[in-house]
């Protein structure tokens, strides 16, 4: 129940093509949910309790030296393979956004500029069952993109580079918990600034963690959720300084 954050694994490494292999978990939330969602944690500091679960996310990318530039990618969960055959044709148009917004931010545009990539695609859980899976998503992309491109990104640095990625270049609203869970892994307790993040690793005893994993049933109902409308309807409520919701978030930060 307590796997670690994103694992990028050793680049398969040939005259002719490099691999690299990259997982994230998956994440569930105690208490605090929304208080990481902006204005929130601007003017009144937000908090959240998570942890993540051994349920993960997995990209691999495949590398092959100068020759169109090409990007193909495969999404095992949405049974959808298409090639983009030029960097103009990664535009935004609800078809996997967030991987072309990955390639976008995170493509090399000079010492590598001709690679074809191959991006392939998959979840453990299916899209909009609430465990974070499309921010973990942009952690994996981001940690298969860091063992490419030879970076040592920080899960601090990680976490922000999928945020951006999610939250800046596609506009989908939502908070950072969700890639901050992924990028460090484990029990965490969160804390959200207006200019900062603070994440503390909790130290759980193995034998209550196996107590919680015990008593804990994760069950998919068969339904999905619009994150992006429910988070839309909470900044209005709560730029409207509606107090149910103002008291609600107060509450649930008080519970983390």
């Amino acid at each position: 129940m307590r796997p670690k954050g994103y694992l990028a694994g050793p680049s398969a490494a040939s005259r002719s093509m490099t691999i690299v292999r990259a997982k994230a978990p998956l994440r569930i939330s105690f208490a605090g949910g929304g208080t990481d969602v902006s204005p929130y944690p601007e003017e009144r500091g937000g908090a959240v309790l998570n942890c993540t679960i051994s349920r993960y996310v997995y990209a691999t990318l495949e590398a092959t030296p100068p020759e169109d530039g090409s990007v193909s990618v495969t999404s095992l969960d949405y049974n959808l393979s298409v090639n983009y055959a030029k960097p103009e044709d990664l535009v935004y148009n609800g078809e996997l956004d967030l991987v072309k917004a990955a390639v976008n931010v995170l493509r090399p545009r000079e010492d590598r500029p001709g690679e074809s990539l191959r991006l392939f695609l998959h979840s453990d859980a299916p899209v909009g069952t609430g465990l974070g899976s499309s921010s973990t998503m942009a952690v994996a992309l981001v940690g298969a993109f860091q063992r490419y491109l030879r970076e040592s990104w920080t899960p601090y640095e990680i976490a922000e580079l999928a945020y951006a990625i999610e939250r800046k270049e596609l506009g989908v609203r939502g908070g950072r918990q969700d890639m901050y869970a992924a990028a460090f892994g484990g029990f965490n307790f969160m804390e959200f600034e207006a200019n900062r993040t603070i994440v503390s690793p909790l130290k759980i005893a193995p034998e209550i963690a196996n107590e919680l994993a015990y008593r804990l049933l994760l069950c998919y109902t068969g339904t999905i959720h619009n994150s992006n409308d429910i988070i839309q309807r909470q900044q209005q409520r709560y730029a409207a300084k509606a107090a149910s919701t103002v008291n609600a978030l107060d509450a649930t930060k008080a519970l983390a």
